[in-house]
């Protein structure tokens, strides 16, 4: 994984050349994409209060600089489970990409593996698991638990079959959220044809002609190909709604389980709490990503930043923390990094990215925030992860 490709001397398509930083994708991908697709996107649990923390937190710490250091041979690259990648971010699992752009988790994927960095492809996907693994094998998989033991070890044995080698379990979605935005935009699972969808895609061709249509010409309805060892229900199905009940009764016991069937690394997502970063640690998981999933459960949960120098000084700093929410430049992962991450996963800006460009808008992306790291580095005075810590850090006054 140490070899990445450098930016092309080619120029860029129009439409990235005004995509100067992650945040330039959102209003792009807004204008491209039909309203109930971007604001299933974009949108997050009730009145939006964890999504404004997860950005908010990262004002609270400053950067201390270190200046007259030779920083001439400076690597951003990190080992992480054996493998090495070109940067200490990677992409998140975020569901329905190929919603946002042609065949989109496979775009994913291709473009990170092509940077050398992580990317986790969603459980909650619309193309199956094994044409990304069969492309890109370098990719993670991310699942949601099934409801019983027979449905969950069948899932495991095919995420095995498929070739991935890490695991991602998702733990912090016990019931359905209040996801009151998607209902506002008019998004719904199962989706249901209306005549304001219609407009939406109207007034949006090259998405309907791109996206929707060509998948349909070239692969059918969209399904949710990977939230079982089986094919799940189409986008349009009203079985959608059980595929993805009945979590509520999940225990710790199920994921020992699951270490138990599953012999490769292991990583569980979701957790915000030193006790559960403890018991994970304690059942045999290699790895924890602290995430309140981006703001899209409970209203109200911490940004992963607040807990993120508890839960690393109770694990212990060889203990792989990854962690994830509202992260959307350098500086905020080289925060991150400095509070004891090890990694930093961003969902939505890649798939914003992907809207706008295909993989060409993910491999821009890609670019320019690790273009951020590697700048942020030199002026931090540190020419490799490993030397970030809590002195490049000072916390500001509340509201300052």
């Amino acid at each position: 994984m140490a070899n990445y490709a450098e930016p092309s001397s080619v120029q860029l398509p129009a439409a990235l050349r005004p995509m100067l930083s992650l945040h330039d994708f959102e209003g792009a991908a807004r204008r491209r994409l039909p309203r109930p697709i971007f604001g299933y996107i974009a949108g997050a649990a009730e009145d939006c209060a964890s999504l404004r923390d997860n950005r908010e937190v990262f004002a609270e710490y400053g950067l201390v600089t270190r200046v007259l250091r030779d920083v001439s041979q400076r690597s951003q690259s990190v080992t992480l489970f054996g493998q090495r990648y070109s940067s200490p971010f990677g992409i998140a699992p975020m569901g329905i990409n190929a919603l946002s752009t042609y065949r989109g988790d496979l775009v994913l994927a291709r473009a990170a593996q092509q940077a050398g960095v992580v990317s986790i492809m969603s459980g909650t996907s619309l193309i199956p698991m094994e044409d990304v693994a069969r492309e890109s094998p370098a990719t993670w998989f991310q699942a949601y638990i099934p409801g019983d033991q027979a449905r969950i070890d069948a899932l495991i044995d095919r995420v095995e079959r498929a070739g991935f080698s890490t695991l991602v379990v998702t733990v912090d979605i016990p019931i359905s959220a209040n996801r009151e935005n998607n209902i506002r935009t008019g998004f719904s699972t199962p989706l249901r044809p209306s005549l304001r969808l219609a407009w939406d895609g109207m007034v949006r061709p090259a998405w309907v002609l791109n996206t929707f249509l060509r998948t349909l010409w070239r692969h059918g309805m969209p399904h949710f190909e990977n939230s079982f060892a089986t094919r799940g229900a189409p986008i349009l199905s009203p079985s959608v709604l059980r595929d993805f009940s009945a979590r509520d009764h999940l225990n710790w016991q199920h994921l020992e389980a699951i270490r138990r069937r599953w012999k490769g690394p292991l990583v569980v997502k979701g957790l915000l709490s030193v006790e559960d970063a403890l018991q994970a640690q304690r059942i045999g998981a290699d790895g924890i990503v602290l995430s309140n999933h981006g703001g899209r459960q409970l209203d109200g949960a911490a940004s992963p930043m607040r807990v993120l120098e508890a839960v690393v000084q109770a694990v212990g700093p060889d203990y792989p923390v990854l962690i994830d929410s509202g992260f959307r430049r350098g500086a905020d992962v080289l925060k991150a990094l400095a509070l004891g991450a090890r990694m930093v996963l961003i969902g939505r800006p890649f798939n914003y990215a992907a809207a706008v460009a295909g993989e060409a808008g993910v491999a821009h992306a890609i670019g320019l925030l690790r273009d951020e790291v590697d700048r942020n580095m030199a002026m931090l005075g540190v020419s490799a992860c490993t030397e970030l810590g809590p002195q490049h850090l000072v916390r500001r006054p509340h509201g300052a």
